[in-house]
């Protein structure tokens, strides 16, 4: 290995580790605040990137439908829910706003010439798609189940993540997609050249980490969803809605999924069940991180696509197994160094 082979791997290694770590913040973002496990994160990715897939070619999205009749479901328990309440003489007028915004998905997926469209309208339209699929999917499946045992939502967050995957098969098909890259130009340094994509990657996730720390560190919402980290109770004594709070992190991590299957789709072939392997090294990531520290997540990822990229060179057959191998010495550490507390029945 010369040093433009390591440059090379380390470029491949940076771009991959970056997404690994957007992907290991938004796990350990869900799990602090909910102790969901979010298993189907990797689905968001290719999610994200096959819309965007479609979109480019010119083909309307039969995803859109999915975001209307989980919006319809949706706003059918949120009447329920007004009919049992004290307040069932108010209309909810939220139900209006989430109808209203599925139907002008509809309409705009099925009028625009979305081929044609700019990629920065491309990829706002395929976000519009993707994002609200998380908070749906909170309300609809954990919302109803959020004080049973981590157990209990881990086999949930399993379920939900097979049933995206086989949904993904029915919207999108079996074929692979990748998408055009942003733009043609790239970076010489030295002996390398660091195409567009991959800066535009490090670009993005460098700008995410940092609007996420300065979201949890000056914002009112950001320490809201801390205060429910910390300790649900006292947030909910406190004035701060668990459910929102859920919602609000699905959210989060669901734009964050989405955004990383619009970066690397113009990199790799992204298919329908390729999510899961993305977001199992994101949790290898978090698992560094010991499930509770957002930076130590993040070094964490970015060693865990470096070490891919360079296992690719010298044992190309076993580099998922080294790379998932990895996750052994920090459980082990972890379970001799952290306090055992039986979880409260």
């Amino acid at each position: 290995m010369n040093f433009q082979i390591a440059m090379l791997l380390g470029q491949d290694g940076i771009t991959n580790g970056a997404i690994y770590a957007l992907l290991a913040l938004s796990i350990l973002l869900v799990f602090t605040v909910t102790r969901i496990l979010l298993i189907p994160q990797g689905e968001f990715v290719t999610y994200g990137a096959l819309t965007m897939a479609s979109i480019q070619a010119g083909q309307p999205t039969a995803l859109v439908w999915l975001v209307l009749a989980l919006t319809v479901i949706d706003c059918l328990l949120d009447l329920i829910g007004a009919a049992r309440s004290s307040h069932a003489w108010r209309f909810p007028k939220k139900i209006l706003l989430k109808l209203g915004y599925a139907v002008a998905l509809v309409a705009l997926v099925r009028t625009l010439p979305l081929a044609e469209l700019p990629m920065a309208l491309q990829a706002l339209l395929t976000l519009a798609l993707v994002v609200p699929l998380g908070p749906q999917i909170y309300r609809l499946v954990f919302q109803p189940i959020a004080s049973a045992s981590s157990l209990v939502l881990l086999i949930v967050s399993i379920a939900v993540h097979v049933s995206m995957v086989g949904i993904a098969l029915l919207l999108f098909g079996p074929e692979g997609a990748r998408t055009q890259p942003f733009s043609e130009q790239g970076l010489a340094i030295g002996p390398v050249m660091f195409n567009s994509q991959t800066l535009w990657v490090i670009f993005v996730s460098l700008s995410l980490i940092i609007a996420l720390f300065l979201f949890f560190e000056r914002t009112l919402y950001g320490k809201a969803l801390r205060a429910t980290a910390v300790n649900r109770m006292g947030a909910r004594l406190m004035g701060i809605s668990p459910n929102l709070a859920g919602k609000a992190t699905f959210l989060l991590a669901t734009f964050i999924g989405a955004l990383s299957g619009i970066l690397i789709a113009p990199i790799t072939t992204l298919y329908f069940d390729s999510g899961f392997i993305i977001s199992l090294k994101g949790f290898v990531g978090a698992i560094i991180g010991g499930l509770v520290s957002y930076p130590l997540a993040a070094l964490g990822a970015v060693s865990v696509g470096l070490i891919e990229a360079f296992s690719m060179f010298w044992a190309s057959t076993y580099k998922e197994i080294i790379v998932f191998t990895l996750i052994i010495p920090f459980l082990i550490w972890r379970s001799f160094t952290s306090r055992h507390v039986e979880e409260e029945e």
